[in-house]
């Protein structure tokens, strides 16, 4: 634009947008840069599970989910004390879990599936890489009373790995991390970046209890594909609960659901599916 005298006018001889600079201040200014940066960032991570027929937010490739997840398979074997030396176990386990990929819809995705047991006595717990690599600890094991159990763990498990979660995690993460340090500059101050960083942690677990729900609807439905009892997952409910000492826990600041809470997500699962 010009001015009366015919000059160019740019922002250093406007005194009103100095005022507005001075007003919002250059921190609150950055903070609504990166604010909008993570996001375009996060919209821009847009894909389609066609499996689940579903549009999702994640950004990695399935190649570069099976890439990551035998990357980081020797560490999660290390850190649970090593494979169980049972051969018999680790038989069981790899049995189930290939039952439950080949009759359902596992078996048209692209990821590598093996499942492992963990020599870990003392850990409840089952988990799944990107890509498709699935374990259970010795310990949550132990604990199961039939192959209808084991079948609902793993099939919970393989959810996730259908499900991308992992995938849908690290996009979301991100997207908090920024917000919450766009937060933290634009108000220049550190108690409220902190805070700022809790609330987007505390958002972080409730988008993961919605992912541990969605694995249970899946994993009944590739129990039933495979013949397998799904009422057998509800019992796993209370295996869980009772490892966490038999009390429910406080399910808003939990990573996962509360077991009860999730028997009443599965017998719907169970009604759905069994139609």
């Amino acid at each position: 634009m010009f001015g009366r005298s015919g000059y160019p006018q740019g922002n250093y001889g406007n005194p009103g947008t100095r005022g507005l600079v001075s007003r919002l201040g250059a921190p609150l200014i950055i903070g609504l840069v990166i604010f909008g940066f993570s996001y375009f960032q996060y919209c821009n991570t847009k894909s389609y599970n066609e499996y689940l027929g579903i549009e999702q937010h994640v950004s990695l490739t399935p190649e570069q989910e099976i890439a990551m997840g035998l990357q980081s398979l020797p560490m999660m074997v290390q850190q649970y004390g090593g494979l169980d030396p049972d051969q018999r176990g680790q038989n069981l386990v790899k049995t189930v879990g290939k039952k439950l990929v080949q009759n359902s819809v596992a078996a048209k995705t692209p990821y590598q599936y093996d499942f492992h047991l963990l020599a870990d006595q003392e850990t409840v717990n089952a988990f799944a890489l990107p890509g498709g690599q699935v374990f259970i600890t010795r310990a949550l094991l132990a604990r199961l009373q039939n192959e209808d159990q084991l079948a609902g763990v793993l099939g919970h498990e393989i959810g996730h790995v259908i499900g991308r979660h992992s995938g849908e995690r690290m996009s979301k993460e991100g997207l908090l991390s920024g917000l919450a340090n766009a937060v933290g500059i634009a108000l220049g101050d550190y108690g409220a970046a902190q805070m700022a960083q809790q609330a987007a942690a505390l958002i972080g677990l409730k988008y993961g209890r919605d992912q541990e729900l969605q694995s249970d609807e899946l994993g009944v439905k590739f129990m039933l594909d495979s013949k397998y009892n799904p009422e057998a997952m509800i019992d796993v409910m209370e295996i869980l609960k009772q490892a966490s000492g038999g009390s429910s826990q406080d399910e808003f600041t939990s990573t996962h659901p509360d077991p009860d809470n999730r028997k009443e997500k599965i017998r719907a699962a169970i009604d759905k599916y069994k139609k």
